[in-house]
Parts: structure tokens; C-alpha cells; sequence
């Protein structure tokens, strides 16, 4: 029985719907390797919906039609870690309701497998210094152009600024002696210029005197 609060349009009022269904839902196959976790999920869609439901219930159920119970409790899901041969069966597990009748009852029959098989990854040789001096030396490789290209193009780059660094020093250095020459010989000239006015005043100064 699934119970739904639902607002009746006669008297706009909410009551509590019974919805009558089997709760008898089949039963699921589970194949499980051994060794590894079994996950019995006991949930539907419709138990987040429903109303009037308790406690999820799971049982082992053996052959003599008896059965134990495993786990009781909110959580719709039953685990168990590392199964083995002797997990392997039947399980049931029961949602109860406030009702007399169960909500849902789902069966459940385990199959355990073989353990997987895991593919061992070959441990790496052990190699001697011998072995591995003449393996390096066969293995080794010429440089490929690209890094070569690479490689050649960085040094011209490094050679290219020094020689533009000493050019720019040179030109600078230069660049003063000429300024130094040119004022240098503006200097010369002008301290002539102002020498050969004096030579025609003591020339007329001895004509005077005579």
C-alpha cells in the first residue's frame, strides 16, 4: 500500500490516499566477484513520495525456509565487504508501513564469481653498470634539427646583441673624440683670429717712432 496526502477537490481538503498496489516487487539477480562489496539496494522511486513508511528490513533466507535478519534500519541499502562462497543466496528485504502489510518486499538471489584476476605489471630488470654503459652508448641518439636549429639560433642571438653593444659603445666613444676634436680646433681658431689684430699696431707704433 502506498499512502499520498492529496487535496480532494470536493472539499479542497487533504487526506491521505491509499494507494492499493502488490507489494511484491520480484526478484533481482546480483553477481558479485569475491573479495569485493555487495550492495543489496532495497529503494524505489516512489518511497521518497510515499507516506506511512518505517524501517527498511533485510533477511537471509536459507533453504529450510527459515531466514535471519541482517540489518534493520532507515538506510535502504544493505553492504557487505569482501564477500566469499558462503555469502552467496538468497536475501529479502521489507519496507514496513504503519499498516498490518509491508510496503515493498524485494528478493534478492547473490551469485559470487570468481576473484578477478589481476594483471601483474613485470618488475624492472636490474641492470649493472656495465650493462647500462654500453646500452647508453648504443642508445644514444644525434641531436634533432629542431633543437640544433634552436640551439644555433639562440648563439647568434647572444653574438648579435654583443656585437651590437660594442658597436654602440664604439660609436659613442667616437662620437666624443669628434666632438672634442671639433672644439678643439674651434678653440685653435678663435684664439688666432684674435692674435693677428696685434701685429699691424706695433708695426704702425715703430713708424711713429722712426
Amino acid at each position: 500500500v502506498m499512502l499520498q496526502t492529496l487535496i480532494w477537490c470536493k472539499n479542497c481538503k487533504k487526506e491521505v490516499h491509499a494507494c492499493r498496489k502488490s507489494y511484491d516487487c520480484g526478484e533481482r539477480n546480483v553477481e558479485v566477484p569475491q573479495m569485493e562489496d555487495m550492495i543489496l539496494d532495497c529503494e524505489l522511486n516512489w518511497h521518497q513520495a510515499s507516506e506511512g513508511l518505517t524501517d527498511y528490513s533485510f533477511y537471509r533466507v536459507w533453504g529450510n525456509n527459515t531466514e535471519t535478519l541482517v540489518s534493520k534500519g532507515k538506510e535502504p541499502t544493505l553492504t557487505k565487504s569482501m564477500v566469499g562462497p558462503e555469502d552467496a543466496g538468497s536475501y529479502r528485504c521489507e519496507l514496513g508501513s504503519v499498516n498490518s502489510s509491508p510496503a515493498t518486499v524485494i528478493n534478492f538471489r547473490v551469485t559470487v564469481l570468481p576473484k578477478r584476476v589481476e594483471e601483474e605489471n613485470p618488475s624492472p630488470n636490474i641492470v649493472t653498470l656495465g650493462e647500462a654503459t654500453s646500452e647508453s652508448s648504443i642508445t644514444l641518439q644525434p641531436p634533432k634539427p629542431d633543437s640544433m636549429l634552436k640551439g644555433r639560433l639562440l648563439g647568434l642571438l647572444i653574438w648579435g646583441s654583443v656585437a651590437l653593444i660594442i658597436g654602440l659603445t664604439f660609436a659613442i666613444f667616437c662620437r666624443r673624440k669628434v666632438i672634442d676634436f671639433i672644439k678643439s680646433s674651434l678653440f685653435v681658431l678663435g684664439s688666432g683670429a684674435d692674435e693677428q689684430p696685434q701685429v699691424p699696431k706695433e708695426k704702425d707704433t715703430d713708424s711713429m717712432d722712426q
